[in-house]
């Protein structure tokens, strides 16, 4: 199996797992709608749809969403922490200073979401599509990305520390001025990545070493014959 590092490989640390209640109350329309000022704990939502909501300076903790589609929503100001969420649909949100914090997200589209200044840590990405969702100027702490399509994310000036890419598709994907505290790549197709000189000190294993490689020579302007 290829190999390669940029410096000394690191460990990386998982995702603490998200702690939620034994039992979690079902979805109320008027007493848990997700708006302003929210303070939602709890709570269960289950094939709920909540497209092209708006939601500002709110809290949810400790709840469940399960086949929820929040197509074309915008959210500001907030946190979802010690929260599951299973096939759900991000497609087309826009969510700025918005933070997970403790969180699983499975099987849910990301495609054409835009998260923006805010903290994602102790989360994990699994069987997710992100193709393409924009992470800019996140700052992300001890999250994994596994069995992910990631095609032309967009990760420009994000902060990663512990972030790890499990058998991600990673085609395309923006890294330019990120600061790379501690990242692992593995078994990941990393084709035409941009940005690749600013993963120095990524751990990469897996096929996807030489893809990398060939991107920075790319950036360097270097021909092969």
């Amino acid at each position: 199996m290829a190999h390669s590092t940029f410096s000394r490989p690191v460990r990386i640390k998982a995702p603490t797992k998200p702690t939620l209640p034994s039992i979690l109350k079902p979805s109320d329309a008027g007493r848990d709608a997700l708006e302003e000022d929210a303070m939602i704990k709890g709570v269960r939502y289950s094939g709920v749809p909540l497209i092209g909501i708006s939601a500002e300076v709110f809290e949810v903790d400790g709840c469940q969403f399960d086949s929820v589609r929040f197509t074309g929503s915008a959210f500001e100001r907030g946190q979802f922490s010690n929260t599951e969420f299973e096939t759900c649909d991000f497609s087309q949100v826009t969510a700025h200073d918005v933070s997970l914090i403790r969180c699983t997200v499975s099987g849910s589209r990301i495609t054409g979401s835009s998260w923006k200044a805010g903290t994602i840590r102790d989360v994990r990405f699994s069987g997710c599509v992100a193709a393409p969702a924009m992470f800019r100027g996140m700052k992300l702490y001890a999250v994994t990305f596994e069995d992910c399509r990631l095609m032309g994310a967009d990760f420009q000036n994000a902060e990663f520390h512990n972030v790890r890419f499990v058998n991600c598709d990673l085609t395309r994907a923006q890294f330019a001025n990120v600061k790379a505290g501690s990242i692992r790549i593995e078994n990941s197709t990393l084709i035409d990545v941009g940005g690749a000189a600013s993963l120095k000190g990524t751990t990469v294993a897996g096929p996807g070493s030489m893809e990398l490689a060939l991107s920075l020579a790319r950036e360097a302007g270097i021909i092969f014959e």
